[in-house]
Order: C-alpha cells, then structure tokens, then sequence
C-alpha cells in the first residue's frame, strides 16, 4: 500500500502564492499577461517574507509594487503608442488639446480620453450678464492672470464666475455621461512625456474621424486657442 506524504506549505508560502494570484489576475486583465510566455512580468520576481499574518501579507504588497507599477507603465506605452499612430496615419480619428477634445467629448466622438494625472487647466462656469447666457472656459495658470478671459468681448462687461473646478476632477466625475473610456497617464516614459509637452497633456482616440478646424471661431486668436500643445511631423519620425 503506497503512502503519499503531502508537504505542509510555510503560512509566507501560502501567503505569496495568494500575491502571485491576485497580481496574476491583474496583468491578465491589463492584457499584460501571457502564461505562455516567458516574458511575462512576474518571471523573473523573487519576494522573501520574513514575517507571516497581516505584516506579511503587508510586506508582500509593497514588494509587488514594483511589479505592479511596472503593469501602469506597459500599459501606458501601449495605449500613447495608439495614439501616436492614429496621428502619423493621419487618420482623423484623434484629438489633442482641452478646447478640441473637450468639443469631440461633448459631440459623443471620444471613445478614449487620455488625460495627464498632474493636468492644472480649470474650468470655469460663467454667467454673461449682458446676453444672460452660460460660457464655460478652460484656463491654465498663466491663462488666469490675464482679465481678459473674464470679461465679454463684445461689452467689455465683468463676467460672474458660478463654478470653478480642477479638469482632472470634472473629467472624472462626468466622464461616463459621454460613453468614453477614461485613462490617466504619467510623464515618465518617453510617450507620457512627449504627450505632456507636445499635445497639452490631453486627447483621445476617437470613434470616427472629426475635423477639428471647424470648432475655430472667426477672429479667434493664436492666445484664444493655446493650449500648450505644440507638434510637428517631426515627432513621429
């Protein structure tokens, strides 16, 4: 009669195979994880516990942070690389800058939305008290200390500011009413970097091709319309 002896599991062995599985699942959904692969993220991670119970399981999150962080930055090179291409293709299908994309999100066209996580635009809510009507502007820091986006350009008139916010956080509140996906993204990769300086740290890849040069308004000047977004064929060479 054959006798298998089973091997009792260490409680900071049982503890990490749990991490393995709970960060397992996560690149599998982040499209990160392939177990046929021997490339995927985990393979070469190696955590020791020296402790078991809550400190353990507390010990072993912080030591698959980085392996975490690093399922953040693949999936962001991933979705700027999208968009970059939808650019170099000239597909029709993007948009950068708060006044073009926020006019796309407001048409339903956005099926992305990118937006840097450390994005300092403002919108505001105006009340025109010389045509009773509403006006929202989106300004950055610099933008804010010139008056003029403040008053009617018509009458000169002050304008009545009924709410101010933070971009990140109106995004994140209503985002969901437009139909759109939301992502944030860092600048530390070379991607997130070039979308902070040269796209204004905001855009989206669209559901179908949109021709922004219609939402100029006549007259409209070159410091009506910056956003800080600057670019150029070059970028994509």
């Amino acid at each position: 009669m054959a006798v298998t002896q089973h091997r009792r599991e260490s409680p900071s062995h049982c503890m990490m195979s749990c991490i393995y599985l709970l960060v397992g699942i996560v690149l599998f959904y982040k499209g990160c994880y392939n177990p046929y692969s021997k490339r995927t993220l985990l393979t070469n991670s190696h955590f020791s516990l020296n402790t078991g119970g809550e400190n353990g399981f507390n010990q072993a999150i912080e030591l698959s942070a980085e392996t975490l962080s690093n399922v953040k930055f693949v999936q962001e090179k991933r979705l700027l690389s999208s968009f970059f291409d939808q650019i170099s293709q000239d597909t029709g299908k993007f948009v950068f800058g708060i006044k073009d994309t926020m006019s796309c999100l407001e048409m339903g066209a956005v099926e992305t939305l990118i937006v840097w996580e450390n994005l300092e635009t403002l919108r505001y809510v105006f009340n025109n008290p010389s045509t009773s009507s509403e006006e929202i502007k989106y300004l950055n820091k610099e933008q804010e200390t010139d008056g003029a986006h403040f008053k009617d350009k018509a009458t000169g008139a002050d304008l009545e500011v009924v709410d101010k916010s933070p971009v990140l956080e109106w995004l994140a509140s209503n985002y969901k009413k437009f139909g759109c996906n939301l992502e944030f993204v860092t600048d530390r990769s070379q991607e997130g970097s070039q979308f902070c300086r040269g796209f204004g740290g905001i855009g989206g890849v669209l559901r179908y091709s949109v021709d922004t040069a219609e939402f100029e308004e006549p007259g409209e000047d070159e410091f009506d319309s910056d956003d800080g977004s600057e670019w150029s064929d070059g970028d994509f060479i």
